[in-house]
């Protein structure tokens, strides 16, 4: 294997690799979201520098179901988002992420700083509700419930003067920049690339959305820390089936470079 032949490769490892080159394309993705009001000070503590809190101390408590990714497969997974604003504008922070495939956690990390570790996630139709859990190392961690299909936004939308019931306004809040803290050592431990790093979902096609009342059960965990922001007030759930791609992103700010 030449130069040539290594520098073609996708992702590591060289033989049977673990992702292929992207972009990455979900069909029929799932997202149940529950908003929730947590505490100010843990907010703060947990969103990098160059991001300011958003107003409302907001966090959306995800649960996600993948059934058909390009070069990642079938799985799940459910995180913690932030709300946050960069320069002014409106962003999400990735701050937890928990799913059961391997590429998806080597390619997330890798390329786009994407804070993936292994757990047991599921988003699943119990009867009346969408329910969505969150094991880790055997441990129940998160429970979030929602009523299945309650309100139809799509539907709504042209009936009522509710403007989130647009198709667009559910477009626009899942290609909403987010960005996440990129971390990778060099080989002798010192750090070799520290960025914050952002991408946009795009091609998007909302395939459904749904609104409803919703709950949260997070428990504290040393290893799967959800339960750091807790749960002071649900605000509501959030139902989305959409497709969409996820690009190559971009660098918004280098730590390892002199302070702007």
């Amino acid at each position: 294997m030449n130069r040539k032949d290594i520098l073609a490769l996708p992702s590591m490892p060289a033989v049977g690799n673990s992702y292929p080159k992207g972009p990455y394309r979900f069909v029929n993705r799932e997202y149940m979201i529950v908003t929730y009001e947590s505490d100010p000070e843990a907010i703060r503590a947990i969103l990098p520098e160059p991001l300011m809190p958003a107003a409302g101390n907001l966090v959306a408590y995800e649960f996600m179901k993948m059934p058909d990714s390009s070069g990642f497969g079938d799985y799940c997974e459910s995180g913690v988002v932030i709300p946050a604003a960069l320069n002014g504008e409106e962003v999400s922070f990735i701050s937890q992420m928990y799913l059961d495939d391997e590429p998806p956690i080597s390619g997330g990390r890798e390329v786009w700083g994407f804070p993936k570790k292994y757990a047991k996630p599921q988003l699943t139709i119990v009867h009346d509700t969408l329910t969505g859990t969150l094991d880790y190392a055997g441990q129940r961690v998160a429970m979030g419930t929602m009523t299945y299909k309650h309100e139809n936004l799509l539907v709504h939308y042209g009936q009522t003067e509710h403007t989130s019931c647009d198709p667009k306004v559910v477009e626009k809040k899942l290609g909403k920049k987010t960005c996440n803290l990129k971390i990778i050592p060099n080989v002798d431990g010192s750090p070799g690339m520290v960025q914050l790093i952002s991408y946009r979902m795009t091609d998007i096609t909302v395939k459904g959305a749904w609104a409803g009342p919703a709950r949260l059960h997070l428990v504290p965990h040393v290893n799967a820390p959800v339960a750091d922001l807790p749960v002071r007030r649900v605000i509501g759930g959030s139902h989305f089936i959409a497709d969409m791609t996820l690009p190559y992103g971009t660098v918004e700010y280098d730590y390892l470079k002199p302070a702007r």
